[in-house]
């Protein structure tokens, strides 16, 4: 890995913020109008990462909901951009990391499954949105994470080989993603992985944001 990385992609939810509070509040509102539910944090922490249809779509199977799919994804979504960070905060380290990133020159992107306008709501209000040259949700292209297409047309906007930038999340759907694209990859541990972490191949396993800065200064082991 090049230090610094001519490009850094992030992931959002799991690895800049903790959204887990407003994703258990739109989707447990969404099956209690069903007459379904509700799902414990933990059961849905295990849902996350691969788009709003498949969150969904696992909270229906979960409780035994014979709602319509695509009805239900309507709800959800009426129900999360309503109010879409009243429970999302921002990771410890993540703003001061980043804006330390931006003054190094290093350019910055978001790359997530979570659709484009829940995207732009959540970076906007928590003032995240100034950091990031460019973001690619789940809508984006005709493919999304794990594909790896959708991390290589990120890089080559940006004119960028894969073995100089580096990807940042903290699940098996983004070490996925990266490994199948040859991006390096950085893992945050306190995310919304499913697996055990020994599981997931990464360069480095971090467990606090602003250590992010310091492995790629080469001073702190993988």
């Amino acid at each position: 890995m090049l230090r610094p990385p001519s490009l850094m992609v992030f992931d959002l939810d799991g690895t800049l913020v903790d959204s887990l509070g407003d994703l258990e509040r739109a989707l447990n509102l969404t099956l209690a109008e069903f007459r379904c539910g509700p799902l414990t944090p933990l059961r849905i922490r295990g849902m996350v990462g691969d788009g709003v249809g498949q969150l969904v779509a696992r909270a229906l199977e979960a409780t035994g909901c014979a709602a319509d799919p695509q009805e239900a994804v309507a709800r959800y979504l009426a129900h999360y951009e309503a109010d879409p960070v009243a429970r999302t905060t921002v990771y410890p380290g993540v703003r001061a990391t980043l804006e330390a990133f931006r003054e190094e020159g290093i350019p910055l992107a978001v790359l997530t499954n979570k659709l484009s306008r829940s995207t732009g709501l959540v970076l906007e209000r928590l003032d995240l949105a100034r950091y990031f040259s460019r973001v690619v949700s789940g809508d984006s292209l005709a493919f999304r994470k794990p594909d790896p297409r959708v991390l290589l047309a990120l890089l080559a906007e940006f004119a960028v080989s894969p073995a100089a930038s580096l990807m940042v999340g903290d699940s098996e759907v983004d070490a996925d993603t990266a490994r199948a694209a040859g991006v390096p990859f950085v893992q945050m541990t306190y995310g919304y992985h499913r697996g055990p972490l020994q599981e997931i191949p990464s360069a480095a396993q971090l467990a606090d944001f602003a250590a992010l800065g310091a492995f790629i200064a080469g001073r702190a082991p993988p």
